[in-house]
């Protein structure tokens, strides 16, 4: 793989999927030089999962740790290089080939290395192993279908899943599905993106948002993807009729489906601007599409109504953690799996409401729009709901209490 990784990579440049200045640090090849002392590395494969880490980040920092982040996307990479505290830094991951791999380990030379999620490299994990550097999986989870799939090559299972040294789950189902598959130490410490600090927003840009869209009625469909947004747009027709003035807003979980979903639009006859193009949501758009990264933190704050995306048409879902923590009314498709635990908290909370199609998706935003008061209330039981389940970062830390230690001894 490592031969073909370069004409790979350049393939994923041109479909915008990788960072077009630093690619070659996805060949294992540092951009930064490394500090001298100890390196704790913490990865997350994309923007969710990086956020997650943050708490503990600056719990590191704190110690007095060398910090490097890695992700394996362009707009986690990007959003999570302006959100690191001093001390700590960002590279892209390398892919999971041998070659690249001893690469990076021997550049890096990783006192400690922590995995956000599902994020398990087969070679990454068993050269750690050889290594004998402590590999940590923090805020775990396993979904079914990733859990058959190891159990069906359960000689490479027992060999990763044996080679993790602490597995911290998010919850008991999870936990079940790591010892199953071979993980040894496996404990119930929480769902970091609880603990999560919610992004800081420039106070002039948002109002300049409140007021240009403070007059229409207005909702918000976030992480998108291909198949949801034909449906939004059915829901966006039908309810013009009864809403004048409507204004949709798009944010699309690949950035660069931009423009395809606004020729979609166009076809539908709607008007659309397209924030990758510099435009702003003007009186006379009817689709906004958010197509940067980093904007979702603004919309949440400035509209109360949002429904989260691979979530209708594809399944898995979106996190909805952040927008119950901005105190957005909730709405979901019947698929998110991921994240069923978290949508389950919040709709016995109040604070989320299932669609299970276009219809009622139309129907439900409907009744929101009629009855704002609904609304906020349910705003209001998000944040609640969150607020009672923090905690995870502190007990991830008390886990990590030993192996940080065991660190810091070898440094004296």
């Amino acid at each position: 793989m490592a031969r073909c990784a370069p004409s790979f990579l350049n393939w994923r440049v041109r479909i915008g999927k990788e960072d077009p200045v630093r690619f070659v640090e996805r060949l294992g090849q540092a951009g930064l030089k490394r500090p001298s002392g100890r390196l704790v590395w913490l990865h997350g494969a994309s923007l969710g999962e990086s956020l997650s880490l943050l708490p503990l980040v600056e719990r590191f920092v704190q110690m007095n740790f060398n910090v490097l982040v890695t992700t394996g996307t362009p707009s986690s990479g990007r959003v999570i290089s302006s959100r690191l505290p001093l001390g700590a830094f960002h590279q892209y991951a390398p892919l999971d080939a041998p070659q690249l791999i001893c690469s990076f380990l021997n550049y890096w030379r990783p006192d400690l290395a922590l995995f956000s999620e599902s994020e398990l490299w087969p070679n990454m994990i068993i050269e750690l192993h050889a290594r004998q550097t402590p590999l940590i999986v923090v805020n775990a989870r396993i979904s079914k279908k990733s859990f058959h799939r190891w159990r069906i090559a359960s000689g490479i299972a027992q060999r990763v899943f044996g080679s993790i040294n602490l597995c911290l789950a998010q919850d008991y189902s999870h936990a079940a599905r790591f010892l199953r598959l071979g993980a040894k130490d496996v404990r119930v410490t929480g769902n970091l993106k609880f603990d999560t600090p919610a992004p800081l927003i420039d106070v002039a840009e948002l109002s300049a948002l409140t007021q240009l869209i403070a007059a229409r009625p207005v909702w918000a469909a976030v992480s998108t993807h291909p198949g949801e947004e034909e449906l939004i747009f059915d829901a966006h027709v039908a309810l013009m009729q009864q809403r004048p003035g409507l204004m949709t807003f798009i944010v699309p979980r690949h950035p660069e489906r931009g423009q395809d979903i606004a020729r979609i639009a166009r076809l539908r006859g709607l008007t659309v601007a397209l924030r990758s193009m510099g435009a702003f949501p003007s009186q006379v758009v009817d689709i906004y599409i958010s197509d940067t990264a980093g904007e979702t933190a603004m919309i949440f704050r400035s509209i109360g109504l949002v429904f989260m995306g691979k979530s209708l048409t594809v399944g898995g879902g979106q996190n909805p953690i952040e927008p119950a923590k901005f105190g957005c009314a909730i709405l979901y498709g019947p698929h998110v799996e991921n994240f069923s635990q978290v949508y389950e908290l919040l709709q016995c909370a109040g604070a989320a409401t299932r669609v299970d199609n276009g219809a009622a998706l139309t129907q439900t935003v409907a009744s929101f729009l009629m009855h704002p008061a609904e609304m906020r209330r349910k705003g209001r039981a998000a944040i609640e709901t969150v607020e009672k389940v923090t905690g995870a970062s502190r007990k991830t830390m008390d886990a990590l209490a030993p192996y940080l230690t065991a660190v810091r001894g070898e440094a004296c």
